[in-house]
């Protein structure tokens, strides 16, 4: 049977035709090749042994203490407070008690081994107050529509131990 001899639907479901690019490459051979210049050219950037130096790759992030941190978001505020005076000295100067909660504030974004103290303490990020805070074993689902600080008053830890 000769392609002229075939009917209309046969035609319609024989798979189309692979279209020819110059010199006889098909458009998948042209996207291979492409690809592999791409990759010559990151090899040659990168080093030698980069495939070794990702796989040898360590987490630079702190680490966490879990189970520790799970204990110290329980803790009452008289006891953080100690906790930080004896472990973080310089966290608990700058420590605002607000209601029973304890809150750390910085002018700025803190070392990695910084907030990895914290976390371990118990505190956790508050995205929208721009703190750390402790909840000392009061936990609350959503967050309160005023400022905490206007409804439950805070003070800052060191200058009541201090007075």
């Amino acid at each position: 049977m000769h392609a002229g001899n075939k009917t209309d639907l046969v035609q319609k479901m024989s798979p189309p035709l692979v279209k020819q690019a110059a010199y006889g490459e098909t458009r998948a051979a042209i996207i291979k090749k492409k690809l592999m210049k791409n990759k010559f050219k990151i090899e040659a950037a990168a080093p030698a042994n980069a495939d070794q130096l990702s796989s040898n790759r360590t987490d630079s992030r702190a680490r966490i203490d879990f189970i520790r941190r799970n204990a110290n978001r329980a803790l009452n505020t008289e006891k953080l407070l100690a906790l930080l005076r004896s472990e973080a000295p310089r966290i608990f100067e700058i420590a605002e008690v607000v209601g029973k909660w304890v809150w750390i504030q910085f002018d700025g974004k803190q070392p990695v081994t910084v907030t990895a103290v914290l976390s371990e303490l118990g505190f956790h990020w508050n995205s929208k107050r721009q703190s750390w805070q402790h909840p000392c074993g009061i936990f609350r689902d959503q967050s309160a529509p005023i400022d905490p600080r206007k409804k439950y008053g805070s003070y800052f830890a060191a200058d009541k131990q201090a007075a």
